[in-house]
């Protein structure tokens, strides 16, 4: 495995390439959108929030990147209809998928096991791993049809080191991980699929704020720092590669 972590794309490596990335109205799902679509991919945008999408959308063309597309979706309440209808719309407008990657982050807010309730932990459950599991499920056959197709899905470090007060997130990202070594295996006769498991650590994000927020916020890597990894594991430098658990910046 080669330096994953400060990975340079070529010029244009993208080029051709179709990704589809969800929570991509903000965060990292934003960032890497509109670095792909600089690496010369044409990036399908989707997330919940229609005026986020917008903003990602204008900023792809602004910076001269190939024409992207939006499609609003929540996944705290899209179904097998919603994702069978992307499928069809992604096989009429493109005729293929070449990776996705599922930035989308399900988290309410901390607080004790004592006081988290059932519909809490089950839009956690639904947005962090059952609804990525069912949206690449449904979009299996267009990412067959690629050369090389890649699937990257963004953990959080608690699923490997569970604390208090974490309660429903962690155990909903921990299990992405069982999905994630479940999809690989199962595909492993397919050398053209493949899934890994990222985790960014301690990074600049919106979300890194919102759950530390008295964190001294230069101590962490800028966001942007994690998009050569998102470059190397959703392009051709990752082939063959599959099942991985990578941590692109291990807590202290």
């Amino acid at each position: 495995m080669s330096d994953w972590k400060n990975y340079a794309a070529p010029e244009g490596a993208f080029k051709d390439r179709v990704i589809l990335v969800t929570g991509a109205g903000q965060g990292i799902g934003a960032a890497a959108a509109l670095a792909l679509a600089g690496a010369g991919a044409t990036v399908i945008l989707s997330g919940r929030n229609e005026r986020k999408l917008a903003r990602t959308y204008d900023a792809i063309e602004a910076a001269g990147g190939p024409q992207p597309a939006a499609v609003p979706m929540d996944l705290a309440k899209a179904g097998e209809t919603e994702f069978a209808q992307l499928g069809m719309l992604l096989q009429r407008e493109f005729g293929r998928l070449d990776g996705i990657l599922h930035a989308a982050n399900g988290f309410a807010f901390l607080s004790p096991l004592a006081n988290q309730k059932l519909d809490e932990w089950l839009d956690e459950f639904r947005v962090n791993v059952a609804a990525p599991f069912a949206l690449t499920r449904a979009l299996t056959p267009l990412l067959s049809a690629s050369p090389d197709a890649a699937v990257l899905v963004l953990g959080e470090h608690h699923a490997l080191d569970p604390k208090a007060y974490w309660g429903g997130y962690a155990v909903s990202k921990a299990a992405q991980g069982a999905w994630v070594k479940i999809a690989a295996d199962e595909w492993e006769k397919q050398a053209n699929l493949r899934i890994n498991w990222l985790i960014p650590g301690p990074i600049q994000s919106p979300f890194r704020t919102t759950t530390h927020p008295g964190e001294v916020k230069d101590e962490n890597p800028p966001l942007e720092a994690i998009l050569p990894a998102i470059h190397y594991w959703l392009g051709s430098a990752s082939t063959g590669q599959t099942g991985q658990t990578l941590v692109f910046n291990p807590p202290q």
